[in-house]
C-alpha cells in the first residue's frame, strides 16, 4: 500500500490518501480515502483504460489504447468541504490526467462528470501526431446512488467523446462514506442487473467438479493480430474452448470470433493479445523472451461474467507453453489444452501464433509442437512392428518344442 499526504483542504483537515496497485495487466486500481480523524470519507476501486484517436502528419488515423497506467500521482483527490464536493484525480505516464467529481442531493449521492486529458506532445505515444498539444474530454455520467450505498458495476461501462471511448469495469465507489464505514448495501448498475435476467454463459450443472462436461463442437477459428507504430507486431489465429469449474459447477463456453473484440500491446520482452466480448471481460495471454531467443506464452489471466452474476478471475504468470524461436512462429494443430489453474484450462485448435519479429504482416516459418510431427511415430510404428515379431518367433518356438518332446511311454 503506498500512501500520500495531500495539503489541507478547508473544512476537513490534513487528508491521508492510500492506494493499492494490482498487479493484472490492466492495473486495477483502488483507492480509500480519509480525513483528519482518520475516517474513510471516501471509497473507490475500479479498473479502466483508454482508446485515442488521432490524426497523423501524413493524414491519416491512428488509434492507440492506454492500458498500462504506470507509476501515478494522485494530487487533487479530496474528501471535499462545504463549496465543492469529493474528487478522485489521478495522474499517469506523460501527460495524461483523470478527474471523478462527485455531488451531494437530499438523500442521493451522484457520479457527476468525468474528465480525461491527454498531451500528443507525448511522442512515445503520439509519435507522428499532426496536432500537438493537451487535449480534454469531459463527459456528464449523472449515476445516482441512495447515501449509504455502494456503487458496483462488473458490467463494462464506455463512454464515448471526440475520439476518445473510455472503458471502465469491476467499478465499486462510495462517496460520502457514513461514519467511516464503508456499506456492505449494493446498488448495481443497469448492466449488471441483466445479469440476472440476460444469460450470457449456460453452463451445464454437475454433480461434482471432477465430472467432465458435456462436450461441445469444436470451436470456430479466429484471427487476431496487434499492430504498434511500426505496423503489425503479433498475430495469433485459434480456435478457443474454455473450460471452467466454479462452485461445483462446470462449463464448456467456445469463443466466437465473430463477436469478439481484440487489442494489445508489444514490447522488446514481453507482448499481450487481449480479448473480450459482452460476457468475457479480458482474456489476456501474455507472451515473453527467453534466453534472448525464445520466446513462449508466460501468463493467462481471465475475468468473465457467470451465470449468477458473479464475476470469475483467474491469473496465472508461472505459464510455460507455446515455446519456440524468435523470428519464428508456432503451431499446433491438433487440440492442445493450457493449464491455467484447477478451476479453468483453454483448449486450443489450429493454433498460429507469432508474438514477436513480425515482417511484413505475415507469420513466419513455424515450429511444430509435438502432437503435429508425425515423423516420430515412424520410429514407434517400426518398434511396435518388430517387438510383435519376437514375441510371435517365440511363442511359436516355444509350441514346436513341446509337440516334439516325446518323452517316456506307459507299457
Amino acid at each position: 500500500m503506498v500512501c500520500f499526504r495531500l495539503a489541507p483542504v478547508p473544512g476537513s483537515g490534513l487528508l491521508l490518501l492510500c492506494l493499492v496497485l494490482g498487479a493484472v495487466s490492466s492495473y486495477a486500481l483502488e483507492l480509500n480515502l480519509t480525513d483528519s480523524e482518520n475516517a474513510t470519507c471516501l471509497y473507490a476501486k475500479w479498473q479502466m483504460n483508454f482508446t485515442i484517436r488521432y490524426e497523423t502528419t501524413d493524414k491519416h488515423n491512428k488509434t492507440v489504447t492506454i492500458s498500462d497506467l504506470g507509476p501515478a500521482t494522485y494530487s487533487g483527490s479530496s474528501c471535499g468541504d462545504d463549496q465543492n464536493g469529493p474528487k478522485i484525480a489521478v495522474q499517469f505516464g506523460s501527460g495524461f490526467s483523470w478527474i471523478v467529481n462527485f455531488t451531494e442531493e437530499k438523500s442521493f449521492y451522484s457520479i457527476d462528470s468525468i474528465s480525461f486529458s491527454y498531451n500528443t506532445n507525448d511522442n512515445t505515444t503520439f509519435p507522428d501526431a499532426k496536432e500537438k498539444g493537451v487535449f480534454i474530454v469531459s463527459d456528464h455520467v449523472a449515476f445516482r446512488v441512495p447515501l449509504n450505498d455502494i456503487f458496483r458495476c462488473n458490467s463494462l461501462l464506455t463512454l464515448g467523446k471526440n475520439d476518445v471511448v473510455q472503458h471502465y469495469w469491476d467499478v465499486h465507489v462510495q462517496a460520502f462514506v457514513q461514519n467511516g464505514t464503508v456499506s456492505t448495501k449494493e446498488f448495481l448498475c443497469d448492466k449488471d442487473k441483466t445479469l440476472t435476467t440476460v444469460l450470457p454463459i449456460v453452463p451445464t450443472t454437475v454433480p461434482s467438479p471432477t465430472t467432465t462436461p458435456s462436450p461441445k463442437e469444436k470451436p470456430e477459428v479466429g484471427s487476431y493480430s496487434v499492430v504498434n507504430s511500426n505496423g503489425t507486431c503479433l498475430l495469433a489465429t485459434m480456435g478457443l474452448q474454455l473450460n471452467i469449474t466454479h462452485d461445483k459447477v462446470a462449463s464448456v463456453i467456445n469463443i466466437n470470433p465473430n463477436t469478439t473484440n481484440f487489442t494489445g500491446s508489444c514490447h522488446p520482452q514481453t507482448a499481450l493479445l487481449r480479448l473480450s466480448s459482452s460476457s468475457i471481460k479480458y482474456l489476456d495471454f501474455v507472451f515473453a523472451v527467453k534466453n534472448e531467443n525464445r520466446f513462449y506464452l508466460k501468463e493467462v489471466n481471465v475475468s468473465m461474467y457467470l451465470v449468477n452474476g458473479s464475476v470469475f478471475s483467474i491469473a496465472n504468470n508461472n505459464l510455460s507453453y507455446w515455446d519456440a524461436p524468435l523470428g519464428s512462429s508456432y503451431m499446433c494443430n491438433k487440440e492442445q489444452t493450457v493449464s491455467v489453474s484447477g478451476a479453468f484450462q483453454i483448449n486450443t485448435f489450429d493454433l498460429r501464433v507469432q508474438p514477436f519479429n513480425v515482417m511484413e504482416g505475415k507469420y513466419s516459418t513455424a515450429q511444430e509442437c509435438s502432437l503435429d510431427d508425425d515423423t516420430i511415430l515412424i520410429p514407434i510404428i517400426v518398434g511396435a512392428g518388430l517387438s510383435g515379431l519376437i514375441i510371435v518367433i517365440v511363442i511359436a518356438y516355444l509350441i514346436g518344442r513341446r509337440k516334439s518332446y516325446a518323452g517316456y511311454q506307459t507299457l
